[in-house]
């Protein structure tokens, strides 16, 4: 398994978690690997926060085989979606984004991200939503979780790691059960797509 993250201290994080893969230090837009390395090629809620989400995505399509799969995972549709309060939480706290940039939730709706893959060159074979409960025994581990994100790193170092975990914690509010744990629904756009 290979991994890369822009951002050194959630490497640290998943070197933890999965001591067996191998995570580099890299960007989106330039992978560190030759062309058609991979079977499978994954973006778990990545490619709208890169500069060129396009640009990203063919690098995606680049590494994989001719006959490989690209998955690209995002959010669902904001509406409704409790988990969307603890992505909304950090806008305060992130640096103002450059101009034009897409946002959280750009790729939310399905023709959207049909759209975006065809742009990096691939064939959209299906688009599919899944809907997951979030649960959290106690606040710090909630809080360990949600800090773990790329927008979290990027709020904490423009901000920081207490007003992070404060804005978490607020948002995290109305989710608490009587037991100290909480619970709250999320929902995924996937898409598969081949070179």
């Amino acid at each position: 398994m290979w991994g890369i993250d822009a951002a050194e201290s959630l490497l640290g994080i998943a070197r933890e978690r999965v001591a067996a893969a191998d995570f580099r230090h890299a960007d989106l837009e330039e992978l560190p690997f030759p062309d058609g390395t991979f079977d499978v090629v994954t973006g778990f809620n990545s490619f709208q926060f890169a500069a060129n989400p396009v640009a990203a995505l063919a690098e995606a399509r680049r590494v994989s085989k001719p006959a490989g799969r690209i998955v690209v995972l995002t959010w669902g549709s904001p509406q409704g979606m409790e988990a969307a309060a603890l992505v909304t939480a950090l806008k305060p706290h992130l640096p103002p984004p450059p101009p034009g940039s897409p946002g959280p939730f750009a790729l939310s709706d399905a023709n959207a991200l049909t759209t975006f893959a065809e742009s990096a060159g691939l064939m959209a074979l299906k688009v599919s939503d899944v809907a997951c409960e979030w649960h959290y025994p106690d606040l710090p581990t909630a809080l360990r979780g949600l800090g773990s994100s790329g927008v979290a790193a990027r709020a904490s170092e423009h901000a920081s790691a207490e007003a992070v975990d404060e804005a978490h914690e607020a948002a995290l509010a109305p989710f608490r059960r009587d037991d100290g744990s909480y619970r709250l629904g999320a929902t995924f756009r996937w898409l598969l797509a081949t070179p």
